[in-house]
């Protein structure tokens, strides 16, 4: 009998500032935003992966670096999971209209 795996849900120590993070997140990726916040990352030669870069640049919200080190390290990790898992989900013909700033060179 296999079973499947099942990511632990793990508490997060600050509900408030983790949903204003995790809100600017989604915002930025939202189909409406998610060509502006692309262009924004062109613009500063950054790549989609690079999450510290991107937070320290102010391109998801020029709270939300801020907002980000509040939280507990638990908290973050599971912020960057969540940014990354997110990135992953654009729309392919998307992905493909900014390449560059998913490649890995």
């Amino acid at each position: 009998m296999r079973t499947i795996y099942e990511k632990p849900e793990m508490p997060v120590a600050d509900p408030t500032v983790f949903n204003a993070v995790k809100g600017a997140i989604e915002s930025s990726f939202s189909s409406t935003k998610a060509v502006e916040f692309f262009k924004s990352l062109s613009r500063s030669s950054l790549r989609v992966r690079d999450f510290e870069a991107v937070l320290k640049q102010g391109l998801l919200g020029k709270t939300v670096a801020a907002e980000y080190g509040r939280l507990e390290n638990g908290d973050q990790g599971q912020i960057r999971e969540f940014y990354l898992a997110s990135l992953e989900q654009v729309a392919p013909e998307l992905r493909e209209k900014f390449f560059k700033l998913y490649a890995y060179y």
